[in-house]
């Protein structure tokens, strides 16, 4: 027993050395302290089995520290004898040459339920690869699913031709040929996949029936089409076996069409041939209904009862119900090839676009709610292809991993909305509890400003407006919320709104009774809109409503002052017989204006100016002078004929006179039955300026005068000196001896203008002008035209007139320019250019920049020559050298740009 316990002692010592002095700790937490730091030293499994065997009757504490470790080492090492024992089986399924997909899933599934580590390597990348396998075995199996589809569409299309003509199935043999020597070059590329060991037995089998059938029709097809290409072209060929090809050969040579005899059915029992035409019916129409609509899977159903309708009652149907029956079969099987086809394309589509919605080519990356709404979208699609054809699941297995890594950004996003909706909900909360505090310390407007107070409410809005977005849910309940605060805000106002609003319609009604009065009272009318005006600035309103007041309150004013503008106008279209002629004169001009031709507007100018001086009416009152009259003045000029023609001048023009002012008195006088006499005129001292309603009364003329007796700016030219009928609307005098015309009456003998003659004389001259210019221009730039069209074709005749070219193209210009149009070209191009730079600088037009450097050359040189005229003085002589030189387009150019500025100066 002593040597015992002596191992025993020299044991645990050992092992608290080993430990760090663990067994010898004084309390427990020390020595499972102790113990920790030991563990971490990763002791082996024997001394761990030592220690924890001691340990285990002294503390169970740390000795559960120590069993964990224990437990760990040995899980480890029964994780890594299950991971090599899978690793064996998964590289043995991957080194088999013939791998069984269904081994494959069952070696994942397995190891899953043993515990394996999948997820550490090396199996992780071993489940990879048998994946990866998998995936390529599953798409070989349905790339012979396609081929065999497209070698039934391909066999389909052949039989298609052999019922065209035969120039249609030449035409499109070459097509043709190239799509199955296509397929066949598919089919052998999936025959040499590594993986085509491993397919289904079944899909070998599947890939050479329909390449033996594919070409089976394409051979008996080509022979067909060799053999009545031959037929075609050799009369003593035989026939092709295909019956359309073989009538038209018959056609070309002439040879009637055979019949087929036709073979007759042996008689059926009518009830039983009524069912059975029932029954192929019945099934015919469930095809053709389900082929129209283009549904794949249910047309697959349909025809397959069709096809057990006619193995049942075939024997009983007619032919043509047959026919039609064996063709409804055909579309069908056309249209599920065809979907099924289209769908898989469809699918791959799909896949394409989803794996590229992280893989943009642009770099940039999609938003979370177009992310959402494209992956929304990408999924409908999907379910309506499965809907429309067989599904495939290897596909869907590709579309989904890509849509749900693309969700990913929309999760993100969806966080992110969450977190900025919360964030503007604490804001409109805080806006609300700061739009209630205003309301309570501001009941009414600081200094009676209720415009500030409605501006700071409208901030109050714009702010709740900009808050930033938060949820439907979540608006509707602070909506409320916002209402009731902003409603409390605004009650002081909305009271004072009212009040003003009662105020406005009582000023309105004020306004009915005020525009309603037989003579508008100004001071009245003045005085209520300022206390409009006043009420509108002190208290706001709502835009609109404010306008429509506004609109209500103007309305009967406005209708008295036009009542008023309306009596004024009937007074003033009571014209006096001289107001006429000039309104009758201005319209004359405008049809002249509207004519564009020069020489009547200028005849109406003058005839409207002659109307403005009372011309016209002295003319038609002298001309309806007696003979008699006429006598007795012929009796007077023989006396004296001088004396006497001016005495009937002046009695001429004091009719004129006289009549006007009666025709103006009687005007006025219906207008005005009572007028008040006129008192006597004053000398005139300075002539007043327009005084015409809305127009500047200028400053008074000075009263001394020059020399001659005159105003010191008759001569000047003033703003209106030279229009027609200025001054007329204010009479002068003119007592300068043999000034003016002799032949016109004097200004003052003219009455005055009314305001409507006025207008349309000087708006009517004022366009006559403006037309004048007008066809001026066209007129100069035509001339151009024609210079230089002369100028192009060497024709003299075609040169402009001097009066066309303007006053500038003196006579001996245009001969100068005649002789050089007329001539052949004898100036060189480079003398030509010469004279155009002259002539650029001449009219200060700028050069081109080409002829920059030449332009300034020459302005050196003629610094240089102080005696030589300058190119201003010379021009016309340049223009004859430009004229003598050949026909260039650019210096026509040129020339046109410095002859627009030279004839208009």
């Amino acid at each position: 027993m002593t040597s015992n316990q002596s191992a025993k002692n020299t044991d645990i010592a050992s092992l608290d050395r080993l430990t760090g002095g663990a067994f010898t700790a004084a309390t427990a937490g020390e020595r499972a302290s102790r113990i920790r730091d030991w563990l971490l030293t990763q002791p082996g499994h024997e001394q761990l089995a030592d220690v924890f065997k001691e340990l285990s009757v002294k503390d169970k504490g740390a000795a559960k520290l120590v069993r964990e470790k224990l437990d760990e080492a040995r899980r480890a090492k029964g994780q890594e004898a299950l991971g090599a024992e899978w690793s064996a089986k998964a590289q043995a399924l991957i080194d088999t040459a013939k791998l069984n997909i269904a081994d494959a899933l069952a070696w994942q599934r397995d190891a899953a339920k043993a515990g394996a580590p999948l997820s550490k390597e090396p199996l992780l990348t071993l489940k990879g690869q048998l994946s990866e396998r998998v995936k390529g075995i599953e798409d070989l199996q349905h790339q012979v699913q396609v081929q065999r589809e497209a070698a039934v569409l391909l066999a389909q299309r052949i039989e298609v031709l052999s019922t065209k003509a035969l120039a249609d199935a030449q035409t499109a043999v070459d097509a043709l040929r190239t799509d199955v020597q296509h397929w066949q070059s598919q089919a052998e590329t999936l025959v040499s996949n590594s993986n085509w060991v491993s397919v289904d037995v079944k899909f070998p089998a599947l890939l050479d029936a329909s390449k033996g059938q594919l070409l089976v029709v394409w051979d008996a097809f080509q022979a067909a089409l060799a053999l009545a290409l031959t037929a075609a072209q050799d009369a003593a060929a035989p026939l092709p076996p295909v019956p359309v090809w073989a009538d038209e050969i018959r056609a070309l040579r002439g040879v009637p069409a055979e019949v087929a005899p036709k073979i007759s059915k042996p008689k059926v029992d009518p009830e039983l041939r009524a069912q059975a035409q029932a029954a192929v019916k019945a099934a015919l129409a469930t095809v053709e209904q389900e082929v129209g609509e283009g549904h794949g899977k249910a047309s697959a159903g349909a025809a397959a009862g069709l096809r057990n309708a006619l193995k049942e009652f075939g024997k009983l149907i007619d032919a043509k119900l047959e026919n039609q029956a064996h063709a409804a079969l055909s579309a069908a099987g056309e249209l599920e090839g065809w979907q099924r086809w289209r769908a898989d394309q469809i699918r791959e589509e799909l896949v394409g676009k989803a794996e590229g919605l992280l893989k943009r080519p642009d770099g940039q990356a999609i938003g979370g709610r177009k992310m959402q709404e494209t992956l929304r979208s990408l999924r409908d699609q999907w379910k309506q292809t499965d809907q429309g054809g067989v599904p495939n699941h290897a596909l869907w297995k590709r579309f989904d991993e890509a849509c749900n890594e693309a969700y990913k950004v929309v999760e993100s996003w969806l966080e992110k909305v969450k977190a900025e909706s919360a964030e503007h909900r604490a804001q409109r909360l805080a806006l609300i509890d700061e739009v209630k505090a205003w309301a309570a310390a501001n009941r009414t407007a600081l200094d009676d400003d209720w415009k500030g107070f409605n501006r700071i409410l409208y901030q109050f809005s714009d702010r709740w407006r900009e808050a930033g977005h938060v949820g439907e849910k979540m608006f509707a309940e602070l909506q409320p919320l916002w209402k009731a605060a902003f409603a409390e805000a605004a009650a002081p106002l909305e009271a004072v709104q009212a009040q003003s609003l009662a105020a406005r319609q009582a000023m309105i009604e004020e306004a009915k009774q005020l525009g309603a009065m037989p003579v508008l009272r100004i001071d009245a009318v003045k005085s209520l809109q300022q206390r409009w005006q006043a009420q509108a600035h002190a208290i706001p309103v709502d835009r609109r409503q404010e306008q429509k007041l506004w609109d209500a309150f103007r309305k009967p004013i406005d209708d008295a002052f036009n009542r008023k503008s309306a009596d004024r106008e009937k007074a003033e279209a009571a014209l006096g017989a001289r107001d006429r002629a000039v309104l009758d004169a201005a319209k004359a001009l405008e049809a002249a204006n509207a004519s564009g031709d020069a020489t009547a507007i200028r005849a109406a100018m003058t005839a409207l100016d002659a109307a403005l001086h009372g011309q016209a009416q002295a003319q038609a009152d002298v001309a309806a002078e007696g003979a008699g009259e006429q006598a007795a003045q012929g009796l007077v000029q023989q006396e004296n004929p001088v004396s006497t023609q001016a005495e009937s001048a002046s009695v001429a023009i004091e009719s004129v006179a006289m009549e006007a002012a009666a025709e103006e008195v009687e005007s006025s006088a219906a207008v005005a039955p009572v007028v008040a006499p006129k008192p006597a005129p004053k000398p005139v001292v300075a002539v007043r300026g327009d005084d015409r309603p809305g127009m500047k009364k200028e400053t008074p003329a000075d009263p001394r005068a020059s020399k001659f007796g005159d105003r010191k700016d008759a001569g000047r030219g003033g703003r209106d000196a030279g229009k027609p009928g200025f001054g007329d609307r204010a009479p002068r005098r003119d007592d300068r001896a043999g000034m003016g015309d002799r032949n016109r009456a004097p200004m003052s003998s003219a009455p005055r203008l009314g305001d409507t003659a006025f207008r349309a004389q000087r708006e009517a001259m004022e366009n006559a002008q403006f037309a004048l210019k007008k066809l001026a221009a066209q007129a100069h730039g035509e001339a151009l035209v024609q210079l230089l069209s002369a100028w192009e074709k060497r024709d003299a005749a075609l040169l402009p007139t001097a009066q066309d070219l303007g006053g500038r193209a003196a006579g001996q210009a245009r001969n100068a320019w005649v002789k050089a149009v007329s001539a052949s070209a004898a100036v060189k191009s480079e003398v030509a250019s010469q004279h155009l730079l002259r002539l650029e600088m001449a009219a200060e037009v700028p050069t081109p920049a080409e002829h920059l450097d030449a332009r300034r050359g020459m302005q050196l040189q003629l610094l240089t020559r102080r005696n030589d005229p300058a190119p201003a003085q010379t021009w016309a002589e340049d223009t004859a050298q430009v004229l003598a030189a050949a026909y260039d387009a650019t210096q026509a150019r040129r020339l046109q740009n410095v002859l627009k500025v030279l004839l208009k100066r």
